[in-house]
This record gives structure tokens, C-alpha cells and sequence, in this order.
């Protein structure tokens, strides 16, 4: 039993989604860190660019908007001009939208949904050739889809395109398992909880109040989110599939007893 190399993703390629800000440079850090060659993708080209410096030269940016087919197609084209096979695909662009039930707008609901569920089957599918290429016997490619809790549980607040992405999130993420891994490549999710980023503003800025109602007593950090990308990109996870791991602290599965007076989800 080799457990000194059982982490590691040297020699290993992967792409990341949404990786240059929040819970995606949290894990194209972790993979750098591990010894990764990582691509970040994000819809800003100056800032994808600028974090990609800023994680140093095993860090390579491929600004794309992927919100559309023709953009998942487009930037799996511009992977191909780059590498002959992938290792790691991360899908986890997202976006949320919070607004009334009687004013939630069709807008709200399309860019969500379009961003969060569409992305990850077309982009997947976009990536298919290289995934398989970048597959063996000995080591399976591997697919990360970012759900969320609130795709496990309800919370508090009107984001309804948001938890319906991402409860369809885990059920696309198990049906493509079921499919890629005779092709030689594992599906899995991750579904956060309480991260600082953009898109969860009350975490970012208000992480000691949030972490309050987590029972863990804290939001998540950097190693959080990192450990858990790290042990299914690499050999550790290689009998894990179409499963969705919690990052939460334990809110999941504790009850839901008072009520926040902050929305994580930052709104639109």
C-alpha cells in the first residue's frame, strides 16, 4: 500500500471552472499546492489572467463565458489547442439570484439555471474526448461537480432557481456517473456550506456571526475546501463515484433552529 503518493496530483492536468475567485481558487490553489498543472477558466479575461499570475506558472488562464453551448464547445476547443488529455474537470461556475416569489423574474431563473446545470452537462460533454484521453487503467479521469447544501436541504431564503440548480446538480452529477465510468471517468460533487466568496457575501463579510449557526462553530476556510477536491481528484477518490460530499460544518445535518438574519447567497 502506497499512502505516501495517495494525495498527490503531480503529473495530473486539471480545469477549473469559476477558478478565479472563491470556492474554484480555493481548489486550483490546493491543486498547484499538490503538484498540478491547473487551467482556470472564468468569464473576466483581465482578472482570470491576473489570478493566474498570481498562482504561478503551473497556473494557466482560458477566460471563457460557458454559459451557453457555444461557449462550453469554445473553451473545450481551446483545451484541446493546449493539452491532448485532461485529468481533472471541475465544473463550478456558478451563479445564485434571491428575489420575492412575486417579482422573481424569468431573467433570474434562465442565467441560474443556464449557468449551473446546462454548463456542467455541455461542458462535460464538450470535454468527453479529452477526459477519455486523458484516462488509463491504472488512473481515472476525474470530473468535480461544485453542487451546494442548499440543493440538500431548504433554507430560509427566495433563491428558488439557486436550490433547484442544485439539487439538479446532484442528480445530473450521479447520472453521469453512471454513464462516464465506463469510459473510464468518476463523477463526484462536493456540496458546500459556508465558504467566503463572492457569491455568499454574509460568509465573506460576516464570517464570525455566520459561523454562529454552524455546528461546527465556524465558516469554512481554504484547506476545507481544498482537502476534500484533492482526496477525489486523486488516487484516494479513485472508488468514489456518483457521490456528493458535504463541506458544511454539520449543518446538514443539524436543525434548522433559528433564523439568519443575513442572506448567504448575496442576492442576484
Amino acid at each position: 500500500m502506497d499512502t505516501q503518493s495517495l494525495f498527490s496530483l503531480a503529473g495530473r492536468t486539471a480545469l477549473v471552472t469559476g477558478g478565479s475567485r472563491g470556492i474554484g481558487k480555493m481548489i486550483a490553489t490546493g491543486f498547484i499546492a499538490q503538484g498540478a498543472k491547473v487551467y482556470i477558466s472564468s468569464r473576466k479575461a483581465d482578472v482570470c489572467e491576473a489570478v493566474a499570475e498570481e498562482l504561478g506558472p503551473n497556473c494557466i488562464a482560458v477566460p471563457q463565458d460557458i454559459s451557453t453551448v457555444d461557449g462550453c464547445k469554445a473553451l473545450a476547443a481551446t483545451m484541446a489547442e493546449h493539452e491532448s488529455g485532461i485529468d481533472v474537470l471541475v465544473n463550478n461556475a456558478g451563479a445564485a439570484w434571491g428575489e420575492s416569489f412575486e417579482t422573481f423574474p424569468e431573467a433570474g431563473w434562465d442565467k441560474v439555471m443556464d449557468l449551473n446545470v446546462k454548463s456542467i452537462f455541455f461542458l462535460t460533454q464538450a470535454m468527453h474526448g479529452l477526459l477519455k484521453a486523458g484516462a488509463s487503467d491504472e488512473q481515472p479521469a476525474k470530473v468535480i461537480n461544485i453542487a451546494s447544501i442548499d440543493g440538500l436541504r431548504l433554507n430560509p431564503w427566495e433563491t428558488y432557481s439557486y436550490q433547484a440548480s442544485k439539487a439538479a446538480v446532484i442528480n445530473l452529477t450521479k447520472r453521469l456517473a453512471a454513464r462516464l465510468v465506463k469510459d473510464g471517468i468518476l463523477v463526484t460533487g462536493i456540496a458546500p456550506g459556508a465558504f467566503a466568496s463572492e457569491m455568499n457575501k454574509a460568509a465573506r463579510d460576516l464570517g464570525d456571526i455566520v459561523g454562529q449557526h454552524v455546528p461546527a462553530g465556524r465558516i469554512g476556510n481554504d484547506e476545507d475546501m481544498a482537502g476534500v477536491a484533492i482526496y477525489l481528484a486523486s488516487r484516494a477518490g479513485n472508488y468514489v463515484v456518483g457521490e456528493t460530499i458535504a463541506v458544511d460544518g454539520g449543518v446538514v445535518h443539524a436543525f434548522l433552529t433559528e433564523s439568519w438574519e443575513v442572506d448567504p447567497s448575496g442576492g442576484h
